[in-house]
């Protein structure tokens, strides 16, 4: 199975999947039903302080990857999210959500690698 990453507001381009929203805050907007979710799992998003020092500036992207990867190899849910993942792969696809517009300068594409790295993807 594959892993995924996919902006939550465009149109669902895959519901044949495992979809879990990994932004700390709901996406405006967005109504519950719309979001087509299995499971929002907001405290593995960076933290408040972080998204907001960031502001999706693709300068400090850099700096960024590597401070929520701090953040998230001393998050207590890491662990967790991980086998939940992992659980999942095992018979269909995972589909990762996010908010941001930027789609290569943001959370889930961090999270994605890290994935891929701790689960040997």
């Amino acid at each position: 199975m594959v892993l995924k990453l996919e902006r939550i507001y465009t149109k669902p381009a895959d519901l044949n999947g495992y979809r879990i929203l990994v932004d700390r805050l709901w996406p405006r907007g967005i109504s519950k039903i719309n979001a087509h979710l299995d499971e929002w799992y907001k405290n593995i998003g960076p933290s408040t302080e972080l998204r907001k020092w960031f502001n999706h500036d693709p300068e400090k992207f850099a700096e960024f990857k590597t401070k929520y990867l701090t953040e998230l190899n001393s998050n207590p849910d890491l662990a967790d999210f991980l086998e939940l993942v992992k659980t999942h792969l095992a018979t269909e696809n995972v589909i990762l959500l996010y908010g941001a517009k930027d789609e290569t300068h943001n959370q889930a594409v961090i999270l994605a690698e890290l994935i891929k790295e701790k689960l040997g993807l």
